[in-house]
């Protein structure tokens, strides 16, 4: 597999051949383009920025990809979820063909990779359409970022919201939109400290970014109970944060130096507790996510990763080790590692061009020349068979669909899909020729590159809106990646003199299994002599409360504790993979409280206990909606101060247990509990516009049934 991975996407007659497909370009006279590729010919009008290169293809792809923002560049958006599918007025940037609206997630990676600088007054737009101030009295008011709709009725079960300052950050050169930019910072970084933010681990609670397909990347269990996703913290989510702790410390230099002292010293803290929660050394890569209580979790991220190493988060030794470590396959980088069997096509077993673009991003940083090279022909190829920067393909095949049933896909794809594109224009502007933020130039060029672009040419040209970029082939190709030598500015034209070096990456990880090993049923588990025994045939790991017990082939005792212990299991596959985790079953007593509350308890024992409930929450379907139930629950025990504890209710099927909370107590002090209202996105003003499920147009909807609270002995946070 090694050889084929290393193959160049532009052939020598530049083309590229892929699986017995073809595409080719021919350049016209008037600057336009022809496109032939399997589905048919495609005419590409001449573009405001241009390269001129050796390859026909090259150039008219970049300008295809101009072609397709031309058509994601709106004048109004709409969704079926909002108003009715009526039209809105906005000057933004539409998600895709089949997307026409701004969504925060989408939006802010479009921006941030390259839609920043080809249209700055758009992008701000785009941006500012996502931001709401609370229509709900009762909750504290501010600018806060927009979650869009998701798992369990959205945050604070999807959190990574804070996306929006990653795209933000290159457009503070408007004050108005920074000052917004500040507001918003405070207050969506104040809420999501008061809601998400775990103090005993350091991390920001909350959904994987981007892979909000819950079935696809988290246990098939959490199809129907997303708890354990709320309850989860995930790399991606706790590495924006710290991107938006960074963005906020920046913009707090100049208006509030406490402040700004504040958020650097968040940020560092965050830093360093993604470094001990995540990383994996027996991996060598950070996790994507992990369970209540720091549970290991066996499955990575291509973005989480790539986010971790252009933010700054991973070391350079731990950027290298973890790009290196990630697998590869001849078409390009999976977006997730292992895939799963049971799974279609989508997430699961693809390649999303716009990881692919922060790859590339995070090898760049690295000087990674096998994980350069693979990512620029991955996208490259992509978008020239499928004649449209596509959202997404099959990772085996590259084919933009493959039919197999109950597992064909992607299930859903989109032509022009707006961070493909983004990726692909960044992949142009920023990988090829190394332009990037503040007028730096900086091309890291691998060598496999130089025969398609440069032929027989002695340099290659970028023409952006006012800048010029040329760069020189070098005089040998003595090395696997190409580098700036020299550089020369005149006016707005900067020459660079390509070298050759030799990079010392590691080459590609290519040996991978493609599959991880299938997750087990709840483990069985009954009272024995020693304690608790739990019986499995397999190879298997064994996990109490969120940490590991041991390896587990029969039968394990595992000693019966105070609290309430709660047992899964992991199956263990070809090189020791881990397969995701089963459901738990939990064994031991705990107090139930009936009724809606308020409630009154007498502890019996001293110090950290958890406290959750049984609710129904049926105010929109588990996949989607603005709706989760989001509650503060007062504590108050005789001779302590009074606690504040958040208590979280996502759309449940039924009678469901919520996300677990803690408190403190002292043995026989009595303590007296109320839910008060919470936030949650419906209560935020642009939300009156959601037609899809409750929450929207008839008002704010932070409600949920509850049957009883359920109180036990806290376990145990261990450290990592």
């Amino acid at each position: 597999m090694a050889g084929a991975v290393q193959a160049q996407a532009i052939t020598a007659k530049g083309e590229v051949n892929w699986n017995g497909k073809t595409a080719s370009m021919n350049a016209q006279a008037d600057g336009s383009f022809v496109l032939h590729a399997p589905a048919g010919d495609r005419t590409i009008a001449a573009q405001k920025l241009s390269v001129h290169t050796a390859s026909p293809l090259f150039d008219g792809l970049f300008a295809m990809a101009q072609d397709d923002l031309s058509h994601d560049s709106v004048t109004a958006i709409k969704d079926g979820a909002y108003d009715h599918g009526k039209e809105i007025p906005c000057v933004c940037f539409a998600t895709g063909d089949k997307w026409p609206y701004v969504w925060t997630r989408d939006t802010s990676y479009s921006i941030d990779l390259s839609l920043w600088r080809l249209d700055p007054e758009r992008a701000r737009n785009s941006l500012r359409f996502k931001l709401s101030d609370a229509r709900e009295p009762s909750v504290p008011q501010g600018m806060y970022v927009m979650q869009d709709t998701g798992s369990g009725g959205s945050w604070p079960i999807s959190t990574d919201r804070v996306v929006w300052f990653l795209g933000a950050k290159s457009l503070l050169d408007d004050k108005a939109f920074a000052d917004d930019t500040w507001r918003a910072v405070q207050d969506t970084l104040a809420q999501d400290r008061l809601y998400v933010f775990d103090s005993r681990l350091g991390l920001y609670r909350g959904e994987t970014s981007f892979l909000d397909w819950r079935e696809q990347t988290y246990p098939a269990w959490t199809e129907k109970d997303v708890r354990f996703i709320g309850e989860s913290f995930a790399l991606s989510t706790n590495v924006l944060h710290y991107q938006a702790l960074q963005l906020a410390a920046q913009l707090a230099e100049q208006r509030h130096a406490a402040a700004a002292t504040d958020y650097r010293t968040q940020a560092d803290a965050l830093k360093q507790a993604i470094n001990a929660h995540f990383w994996r050394a027996d991996r060598g890569m950070y996790m994507s996510y992990i369970g209540p209580e720091a549970m290991p979790i066996d499955s990575y991220d291509l973005l989480g990763i790539a986010l971790a190493v252009t933010t700054g988060v991973a070391d350079t030794g731990r950027a290298k080790q973890a790009l290196a470590n990630y697998p590869a396959w001849p078409s390009g980088s999976p977006v997730i590692w292992p895939e799963r069997k049971d799974q279609p096509v989508y997430h699961n077993r693809a390649i999303w061009p716009f990881v692919s673009a922060y790859s590339l991003r995070a090898a760049r940083v690295v000087n990674d020349a096998p994980r350069i090279a693979l990512e620029m022909n991955s996208i490259l190829r992509g978008a020239a068979l499928a004649s449209s920067n596509m959202e997404n393909y099959e990772l085996v095949s590259q084919a933009v669909h493959v039919d197999e049933g109950k597992l064909s896909g992607p299930v859903v794809n989109s032509p022009r899909q707006l961070w493909s594109v983004a990726g692909y224009l960044d992949m142009v502007i920023n990988g090829v020729f190394g332009v990037g933020d503040a007028g730096r130039i900086d091309p890291k060029l691998p060598a496999s590159w130089v025969a398609p672009l440069f032929g027989d040419k002695p340099s290659i040209t970028l023409d952006l809106a006012g800048q010029r970029v040329t760069l020189l082939r070098p005089a040998k190709l003595d090395g696997d990646l190409l580098v700036a030598q020299s550089q020369q500015h005149t006016g707005n034209e900067t020459t660079v003199q390509l070298k050759a070096i030799h990079s010392g990456a590691k080459p590609l990880h290519t040996d991978a299994p493609l599959f991880g090993p299938a997750m087990p049923d709840a483990p069985v588990v009954t009272a024995s002599a020693k304690g608790w025994q739990v019986d499995f045939q397999g190879k298997g790991v064994l996990y109490l409360d969120g940490h590991r017990v041991g390896p587990i082939d029969g039968s394990l005792s595992v000693p019966k504790g105070a609290t309430r212990q709660c047992f899964q299991l992991t199956r263990v596959g070809e090189g020791g993979l881990e397969s995701l985790p089963s459901a738990a079953t939990c064994k031991g007593d705990e107090a139930r409280l009936a009724g809606a509350g308020p409630w009154e308890w007498k502890a019996t024992r001293s110090g950290a206990m958890s406290v959750s409930f049984d609710y129904v929450n049926d105010h929109g379907p588990i996949q989607t909606g603005v709706t989760a139930a989001v509650k503060l629950l007062d504590v108050s025990c005789d001779g302590a101060a009074p606690q504040r504890v958040v208590v979280v209710m996502p759309h449940s099927v039924g009678t469901q247990r919520s996300a677990t909370a803690t408190f403190t107590a002292t043995a026989g002090a009595t303590c007296r509990f109320r839910l008060d209202q919470g936030f949650n996105m419906s209560d935020l003003r642009h939300n009156a516009h959601y037609t899809g499920e409750q929450g929207g147009a008839s008002g704010p909807v932070n409600d949920a049934k509850v049957e009883a609270m359920l109180l036990s002995p806290s376990p145990v946070t261990r450290a990592p």
